[in-house]
């Protein structure tokens, strides 16, 4: 296992690696007006020229990549170019992140909740009416594309229910829709994989064998079904969690949410650099490390996961 850990480890840094340098070159080939914001037809050529320079922009490839790595050992992410310009970006994100944190953790503990019960009712009550009013949560949800019923949501339910439509931090009433929103497909992810898997251990042999010992269906639901079932969710738990706490691109966007989720739309719109392979960086760093909780929590809930060489690990 520490063996299986310690491999995954280094091929994580190595991906993290591998996008972050792609995304910091792929950044300097955008066009160059970007880097001034609306004052690039108020500066002549000898003005951009030395502004580029002094940003260093004019170095090598390399050259500017050793620099942004050197810079990243120290903690040291630059500063932004045009959403702030010379601000830190760490004085930035540590502004932006504490409202993705809350809203993504809480989003995800009501998803955890109410996603696992409908699983465990829909399970429980197969093929009955509580199984299809389950099946046709989960089908809309993923078959609709997320925008409708996001809008949907801001445009009623403000009305009805007298709620405000943009995000206000010292109004408490306006968490609701962001935290609903941010709920439901996470909500009908896991309501279907843990009925999926609780089916599937209702039909093996050891249920039928359990119920032939006379054990009550209560029992052998939540000492055996249950525990078995949760195995394979264990592996997507702590992904799911991770992108939850990183926030939602379009929900921050569409509630004016001051989250680290708006803020990569609008840093990428304002092309500023340093800000953008910050985003980029955590955004790696949060789906690498994901996938490795993952499978290191499978291992922890079933013990008879091995990682050796008859190739359990990814």
């Amino acid at each position: 296992m520490l063996k299986y850990v310690i491999k995954r480890i280094f091929r994580s840094f190595m991906t993290l690696f591998i996008v972050t340098s792609v995304v910091f070159m792929l950044m300097r080939l955008m066009p160059e007006e970007g880097y001034f914001g609306d004052g690039y037809d108020k500066l002549d050529e000898v003005q951009r020229e030395a502004i580029m320079t002094g940003m260093g922009l004019r170095d090598p490839m390399h050259i500017q990549l050793f620099h942004f790595y050197k810079g990243l050992i120290k903690g040291d992410l630059g500063t932004s170019i045009t959403y702030r310009p010379k601000v830190p970006v760490t004085e930035i994100l540590a502004k932006k992140i504490p409202y993705s944190l809350w809203l993504g953790l809480s989003s995800i503990f009501i998803a955890i909740i109410f996603g696992l019960w409908m699983g465990i009712s829909m399970a429980q009550h197969k093929d009955r009416l509580i199984d299809g009013a389950g099946t046709f949560y989960i089908v809309f949800i993923r078959a609709v594309p997320s925008a409708v019923y996001y809008l949907f949501l801001q445009l009623y339910l403000t009305s009805w229910l007298k709620l405000p439509i943009l995000f206000d931090v010292d109004d408490k009433a306006s968490f609701f829709l962001p935290l609903l929103s941010m709920s439901l497909v996470s909500l009908a992810g896991y309501a279907m994989w843990m009925r999926r898997y609780m089916v599937d251990e209702l039909n093996k042999d050891y249920i039928r064998l359990a119920r032939a010992k006379g054990l009550k269906s209560k029992e052998i639901m939540f000492k055996h079904v249950m525990r078995n079932a949760f195995v394979p969710m264990a592996q997507y738990l702590p992904t799911s969690i991770l992108f939850a706490i990183s926030g939602s691109l379009y929900i921050e966007s569409l509630y004016s949410i001051p989250g680290i989720g708006s803020l990569l739309v609008e840093s990428i719109q304002r092309q500023d650099n340093p800000l953008v392979q910050s985003l980029v960086l955590i955004y790696a760093a949060i789906s690498i490390f994901g996938l490795l909780m993952g499978d290191v929590l499978m291992a922890f809930f079933d013990p008879r996961i091995k990682f050796e060489a008859q190739g359990g690990g990814r």
